[in-house]
């Protein structure tokens, strides 16, 4: 980690830019390349070994572009990716992490009666990440989780405002909190899903909380550059931007200043 490099961040689409809109905020300063593989979304129902390789290519291609941190902004790729590619892929050097253990970590905080609800993909479901992250810092803590394979898509084809959406976020709120009478917290397991956050709060019942990722990885990643002296002093400090997608650029600026907050400019890139 010789030379000054950008900060990495990665997601199968555009929900890892509402994680990338709160680090921002919070570290303004920092120089960041965000790289978008739009072009093999969705993620979710995909198998671990996809899931995988898709991860690792990008994670490289942002090695490539100069990076030596990559945050995986991502809840499908950390779920099932991050442990195996920290484990048998990395270069010297190179730092990846993810956004699940941020989340678990804090998840105290919230809950009064310790029991959780976990809104997420079909694949972060499956994969069991979240109640074991849980288990190994809360034990106290209970988690009931709720699949929700139609969110993603819901948001990917700007459909947030249809019938069907209404229908469907109103379907897996009330099957998550069927599982338990005591829910007092309610995790947003996907990086898409804060875009669909004013549908969402009018079927939650009052005295739940609902919390969103961006804020928490945010600070996390602080946390971590103060203790990692050696990473930061490494990192890049411009303020620029650059953000890449595997599909088609144009479509990904129209749809990221939904996610984003702002005009951004993107360029087309393979892995």
């Amino acid at each position: 980690m010789d030379k000054l490099s950008p900060i990495g961040i990665f997601d199968s689409g555009y929900g890892g830019l509402t994680v990338f809109k709160e680090i921002k905020k919070l570290l303004p300063q920092y120089d960041y390349i965000y790289l978008g593989d739009n072009a093999r979304v969705p993620y979710g129902t995909r198998s671990f070994d996809a899931v995988y390789q898709f991860t690792k290519e990008c994670v490289f291609k942002l090695f490539d572009l100069g990076c030596n941190l990559v945050i995986l902004a991502c809840n499908t790729a950390s779920a099932k990716a991050l442990r195996s590619i920290q484990q048998n892929d990395l270069p010297p050097g190179k730092k990846v992490l993810g956004v699940i253990r941020p989340t678990t970590e804090s998840i105290n905080k919230y809950t009064s009666s310790q029991n959780i609800g976990i809104l997420a993909t079909q694949g972060t479901v499956i994969s069991e990440s979240y109640p074991i992250e849980i288990a190994k810092f809360h034990p106290n803590i209970q988690v009931f989780q709720q699949a929700c394979p139609f969110w993603v898509p819901l948001v990917e084809n700007n459909e947030i405002e249809s019938e069907g959406a209404q229908y469907f976020i109103e379907k897996d709120i009330m099957e998550l909190l069927s599982k338990s009478p005591t829910i007092d917290t309610i995790v947003l397991a996907c990086t898409h899903y804060p875009i669909l956050l004013p549908i969402i709060n009018t079927f939650i019942p009052e005295g739940i909380t609902v919390l969103s990722q961006g804020k928490l990885v945010a600070e996390s990643l602080i946390d971590y550059l103060k203790r990692h002296i050696e990473v930061e002093e490494k990192c890049s400090k411009n303020g620029t931007l650059a953000f890449y997608t595997t599909d088609n650029p144009t479509d990904f600026q129209e749809k990221a200043r939904i996610f984003f907050g702002k005009e951004i400019i993107a360029k087309h890139i393979k892995v």
